[in-house]
């Protein structure tokens, strides 16, 4: 008997329309393999501890982590910066027993004021000790991990401490024994704004970047071991944005590439080149619908205009990254609030008692991924082609081998929609050489609406 899965229909209601669908039997050229690790975290690091723990581990998000990482057969990466990286200084004081009065913390933050159109600020500044470092060991067993330092400041010395710490939390056993690994260095967030947010003068450029970056790197690798030899790399650019061209003389992996980012000594230890994206941006307050983020059209063109960043990168022999992504910027919304991203919602006020930790769209989500992916580690992914704007469809091979496909329906069915939501009815037809399956296993993920708190997984 041969057996397929059909994962996930992320189809929902009663009015059904029809839709055919054809799956190649065998994988087709156009598939790649992906990652057991595709679905993987970056962390603002002012909320480092609040997600790892401090002195003793965050059971519910290690459970997250760990969940995900037992479904594909390796955990989640994690990567811990973004723009509070540059905000983040070292004090050795900062630990068990240092400070008069005693304080047991890893962290000390200060926040600016909550605002309607900012209603989750960054730290302007976290001051951190070697406990903020070695919080890294709370993370699964064999999780990869990537460390942003602060380059936004311009203090070298800050970010030679920093180094100094991270390389004492990796050495020590809690996390070697553990096979935490540090997969790389970042050094800096989204430079190309630092002429924007007064880290560097309106005139900064592509030039200065690299150079500033090369001295910054420089220091980091002869303080961390780094080199072409060591397991431990450099993320490089982690630009906000692109100009998706070295001709133009903005920022961009061609642009940085053409200034030689990577033919100095540090330079040659850049392993992946990881770049920004988001759908919209919260940052002055402007509006957005849910439907937009979940729009085919709109994903599909999030990637393909990166498609010359990508091709740039892989040329010169390295990974990208999309080091961040999905939703809106500046913290609202991210990929886990159902609802109308409006400034109607956000006005500021006092908020509610926070619920206990919860389980939300995100992971589910990510559960949805994770599964498709499987344990075996050979698993190649192919989009499928589907003539619906709103219906979306993947194969998944194991070797060659048809062995999952997961589809999703990504039409939003608000609250305030009357009548029964639209539904897809899918026929499939198998194509190609191979044997056709005689069985199939659906599991279905189901959800009313988009702000529903109840969520159901149905097995046939």
């Amino acid at each position: 008997m041969v057996i397929f899965h059909l994962l996930y229909l992320l189809a929902f209601g009663y009015q059904a329309t029809s839709l055919d669908v054809s799956l190649p039997l065998l994988a087709p050229s156009s598939s790649v393999q992906v990652s057991p690790s595709l679905i993987s975290f970056s962390i603002e690091q002012d909320r480092w501890t609040d997600w790892a723990g401090s002195t003793s581990r965050n059971q519910f998000f290690f459970n997250v982590l760990d969940n995900l990482g037992k479904l594909t057969g390796a955990p989640p990466r994690v990567r811990i910066g973004a723009n509070s990286e540059d905000h983040t200084k070292f004090n050795a004081a900062i630990s068990v027993g240092l400070l008069f009065p005693p304080k047991l913390e890893a962290t000390q933050l200060v926040f600016p004021a909550i605002t309607t159109i900012v209603p989750y600020p960054e730290a302007t500044n976290i001051t951190v000790g070697n406990q903020f470092y070695q919080a890294t060991q709370f993370l699964p067993a064999n999780t990869h991990v990537t460390w942003g330092l602060n380059f936004g400041q311009f203090n070298l010395t800050t970010a030679f401490l920093e180094a100094k710490s991270i390389l004492k939390a990796f050495s020590s056993s809690a996390i070697k024994n553990a096979g935490i690994t540090l997969d790389a260095i970042e050094i800096g967030n989204e430079a190309d704004l630092y002429r924007n947010n007064g880290a560097r003068s309106r005139t900064y450029n592509i030039t200065q970047y690299v150079k500033e970056w090369t001295a910054f790197a420089t220091n980091i690798s002869t303080t961390m071991g780094i080199s072409s030899s060591s397991s431990t790399k450099f993320w490089g650019a982690a630009f906000a944005g692109s100009s998706h061209s070295s001709s133009t003389g903005g920022f961009s992996p061609q642009s940085a590439f053409s200034e030689g980012l990577l033919k100095s000594a540090p330079g040659a230890s850049i392993s992946t080149i990881s770049q920004h994206h988001y759908s919209g941006s919260f940052c002055s307050g402007s509006e957005g619908l849910l439907q937009d983020l979940m729009t085919k059209s709109t994903i599909r063109g999030n990637l393909s205009s990166f498609a010359p960043d990508i091709t740039a990168t892989r040329s010169q022999g390295l990974d990208y990254v999309f080091g961040e992504t999905n939703s809106y910027s500046c913290h609202v919304g991210q990929s886990i609030q159902p609802a109308i991203l409006t400034r109607s919602i956000l006005d500021g006020s006092n908020l509610a008692t926070p619920l206990p930790p919860h389980v939300q769209p995100s992971y589910y989500g990510a559960i949805v991924a994770a599964e498709a992916i499987g344990t075996r580690g050979n698993t190649r992914v192919v989009e499928l082609s589907i003539n619906n704007a709103q219906v979306s469809g993947y194969g998944f091979y194991e070797g060659t081998r048809l062995v999952r496909a997961v589809f999703i329906n990504s039409q939003a069915f608000l609250l305030s929609t009357t009548g029964n939501r639209p539904s897809m009815h899918i026929n499939f037809k198998f194509t190609g050489s191979g044997t056709a399956p005689t069985k199939i296993n659906v599991k279905r993920l189901v959800i009313r609406k988009v702000l529903s708190t109840f969520v159901q997984v149905d097995r046939m």
